[in-house]
């Protein structure tokens, strides 16, 4: 769109901002012609007053949600998203560009052909460039393009032009951010930076599983893993947010793009000890107590959780005396491998395969006796002496993917809920009437609480920086953080050699 747009506007109050913008976009507009200039006013009209009536993100999402449930977005969807997409490619100001980011973030939670739209036209490019140069403004809009980013690449695959647009110096200055920032996964910036994080390394491995081995095509480097494993003892706090994240996401998609990296970085042999040894035994913990609580259904999920169990085992500091949790172990996998329960349907057998490959753990086992006889005793099942290899890869892992905003079910909720429900009903069939009717007794019931959700985090504070990256600790109040426990070790130096994804 033209910005050579010119109109005069005198506001007295916040009242008159709001009347004026509803007359906006409610214009009546018969051509393209027109609905540009409505498209124009509206933006030369939300920036214009920015600063006096949109001081809030609230306030922003306000403007777009307007627009988007006006008569003119309604007569003329693709138009209008189309020319706000061509407006993303070419827009410097910042004002502008937070309006814009604003709509097409909204627009992209409700329809994802707005997001579909943006890949084509090389969006992903753009946001990349944007955030890499929009380090010393408005950090309100830096977050913004960090979300709008996520969210693009989480919903379809980016083809190899974009990914190779990602250099390692982009994803050290996203490590930098969380690094230097603070201590606090709370921090406004840590969970949108995460994010993008994860879904690169997403990125990586579809890509690296569906590209053809034939010797012309060079591979894409996973600049991710290639980071963490050259530099990973300068990024120690992303380690821990992850884990920390991990114990409190609901979202399933979340949860695999946690795991994914997870995997990645346990079986690239530069990152096996990555991780502080305090780290990995919270990691297990929540690993154990997700396995026994995902519902039946949750296959996939579940199947994730037992491909990075085995390689968090076998090859990070766990596997040294004294093992963390052994007998703990073992019985999960007794649960996971055994025949059907109350409460547990019977193994399928990818299940029952991983469960054999988690159990071939050198020091989950006794010395003496053969992998056969460690399935047999610990999960009372026999092993093939064909199937005693594994057939876990990096192409399994990069597979398993579920749509966004699906949340994960707790077994132990579900079986809670029945539980109550059972005794509601035992205890109102107990007391019957003289005629043998019964007396239904009207039981008061505790309303149901859902799990407490973090409030989103407020603006953050104006940030100084230098350089790539390089923001003062003055402009940020350094936070404790908040967990996990105290670190015992080191970080062991980094290995130089690659790694086997297989």
């Amino acid at each position: 769109m033209d910005n050579d747009f010119e109109v005069h506007y005198s506001l007295e109050n916040e009242e008159e901002f709001w009347s004026e913008l509803n007359d906006i976009v409610c214009a009546k507009c018969p051509s393209h012609e027109a609905i540009d200039n409505a498209l124009r006013n509206y933006l030369y009209f939300t920036t214009k007053f920015k600063e006096d009536y949109l001081q809030s993100e609230h306030e922003i999402a306000q403007c777009s949600v307007r627009l988007l449930r006006s008569e003119l977005f309604e007569a003329n969807k693709d138009y209008i998203r189309i020319q706000i997409v061509y407006s993303l490619l070419q827009e410097e100001e910042a004002a502008a560009l937070h309006l814009i980011g604003s709509f097409l973030l909204l627009d992209g939670r409700e329809n994802e052909a707005t997001f579909e739209m943006m890949n084509k036209e090389t969006c992903f490019i753009r946001l990349v460039d944007l955030i890499k140069k929009r380090t010393d403004e408005d950090g309100r809009l830096h977050r913004l393009l960090l979300e709008l980013l996520y969210e693009m690449s989480r919903m379809q695959r980016l083809s190899k032009e974009d990914l190779a647009h990602v250099d390692d110096e982009f994803v050290v200055y996203l490590f930098q951010i969380i690094e230097q920032l603070s201590d606090d996964v709370d921090d406004p910036y840590h969970y949108p930076v995460i994010r993008v994080i994860l879904v690169l390394n997403e990125q990586y491995m579809v890509e690296s599983t569906s590209s053809p081995i034939d010797g012309t095509s060079v591979p894409l480097t996973n600049r991710v893993i290639k980071v963490l494993s050259q530099h990973g003892s300068s990024y120690m706090t992303f380690s821990e947010n992850i884990i920390l994240l991990l114990n409190r996401e609901s979202e399933t998609s979340l949860q695999l793009l946690i795991l994914k990296l997870l995997y990645l970085l346990f079986t690239t042999k530069a990152t096996h000890e990555y991780f502080y040894t305090n780290d990995l035994r919270v990691l297990l913990d929540v690993i154990i107590r997700n396995l026994l609580d995902l519902p039946n259904e949750l296959i996939s999920l579940r199947h994730t959780y037992l491909r990075v169990m085995y390689p968090l085992l076998a090859h990070t500091q766990l596997n040294e005396a004294p093992h963390y949790k052994r007998d703990e172990v073992t019985k999960v996998l007794s649960i996971l491998g055994g025949s059907a329960s109350q409460h547990w349907e019977p193994a399928d057998e990818t299940t029952l395969r991983l469960v054999e490959r988690v159990a071939k753990v050198p020091w989950l086992r006794d010395d003496d006796i053969s992998e056969r006889e460690v399935a047999r005793k610990l999960l009372g099942i026999s092993i093939s002496p064909t199937r005693t290899e594994s057939l876990v890869s990096v192409h399994d892992v990069a597979a398993v993917t579920e749509r966004p905003g699906v949340q994960t079910p707790s077994k132990k909720e579900e079986l809670s809920h029945a539980s109550d429900h059972k005794e509601n009903s035992r205890e109102t069939s107990q007391e019957s009437n003289e005629d043998g009717t019964p007396e239904v007794e009207v039981k008061k019931e505790t309303p149901f609480v859902p799990r407490r959700r973090l409030a989103p985090p407020p603006p953050p504070p104006p940030m100084s920086r230098g350089g790539l990256g390089k923001v003062t600790k003055e402009a940020v109040k350094k936070l404790p953080p908040k967990a996990p426990p105290s670190r015992r070790t080191k970080l062991k130096a980094v290995m130089t050699d690659g790694a086997s994804l297989s």
